[in-house]
């Protein structure tokens, strides 16, 4: 699978965090789009950029940070195509795979423990759609 993360200065140790922890997978291609250090920069350029990236099929899922999480993913939900969950615990990371397909998930640099933003990670990249009822429901997102 290929993902792409991105992150603004208030999640930039986050992803360098989960980048780390994901890099010794072989069944993940990482696409790192930067910020590269904790200078501040505009949460919508990073989170529209991976995005783009996913939404074109360039990068199968991608994983974006900011402080809270909330800014970049209302960036990413912009793009036609992305469905970008917020999480902030492993249930809502279930679930938005299991029932929303999330095809991007957004991570608060500011609001998760690294062992919170692991735990997440894992389920979300573990879980599967389960279709159904719910297919029709992201149809009519769509």
């Amino acid at each position: 699978m290929k993902l792409a993360l991105a992150a603004d200065h208030g999640g930039y140790e986050l992803k360098e965090l989960i980048i780390g922890y994901l890099s010794n997978r072989d069944d993940l291609e990482l696409i790192d789009l930067g910020t590269n250090s904790c200078d501040s920069v505009d949460y919508p350029k990073y989170g529209r950029e991976c995005a783009e990236l996913v939404a074109a099929g360039q990068a199968d899922r991608g994983i974006v940070f900011c402080g809270t999480g909330i800014g970049i993913s209302i960036a990413a939900n912009r793009i036609k195509g992305v469905r970008c969950a917020l999480a902030t615990n492993v249930f809502m990371a279930e679930m938005s795979r299991k029932h929303n397909n999330a095809n991007m998930l957004a991570l608060g640099g500011r609001v998760l423990s690294p062992e919170e933003a692991i735990a997440i990670v894992d389920v979300w990249l573990s879980t599967e759609f389960e279709g159904g009822r719910h297919q029709r429901r992201i149809d009519l997102l769509d």
